[in-house]
């Protein structure tokens, strides 16, 4: 599947895998000078790139995960969403979870990109649903095992 980029910051770094079967391409920042990252707070980091995605598909934004388990840095909204009709800067909105400040140097790559197929449904409103084993039950109601 081919997925258009266009560079807006000419210093974008392109998206890529780290191996060949890696399901997530990296994202790196796009900025001039490293920035800090306060305790519990949110910075938005720019990528410098815009992708057309195929149609039925979404961009997913996930965390590295040695960033997020080393250094506590992840998506402010666990998932980012990137809708295939989007055409502007991808920006992850970076989140430090830590008790310390964390840098975010030039090029470092900050999140990963995932494009999955979606399913565009229609709603119906109904009286009943279908009866199934599990039922109503919800938030750990399958067991502990």
């Amino acid at each position: 599947m081919l997925v258009r980029f266009k560079k807006i910051n000419p210093n974008a770094s392109i998206p890529t895998y780290g191996s060949s079967y890696a399901a997530g391409c990296d994202l790196s920042a796009c900025i001039d000078q490293a920035i800090s990252i306060p305790p519990h707070t949110t910075i938005k980091v720019p990528t410098g790139l815009a992708i057309e995605l195929p149609e039925n598909t979404v961009g997913l934004i996930y965390a590295r995960s040695g960033m997020a388990t080393k250094r506590h840095l992840a998506p402010a909204n666990k998932v980012g969403v990137i809708d295939a009709d989007y055409r502007g800067e991808i920006i992850v909105a970076l989140h430090n979870h830590s008790e310390e400040a964390q840098t975010i140097e030039v090029g470092e790559r900050v999140a990963q990109l995932v494009v999955a197929p979606f399913y565009h449904v229609e709603f119906e409103e109904v009286d009943e649903l279908s009866e199934t084993v599990r039922g109503e039950g919800g938030f750990g109601s399958t067991g502990t095992k």
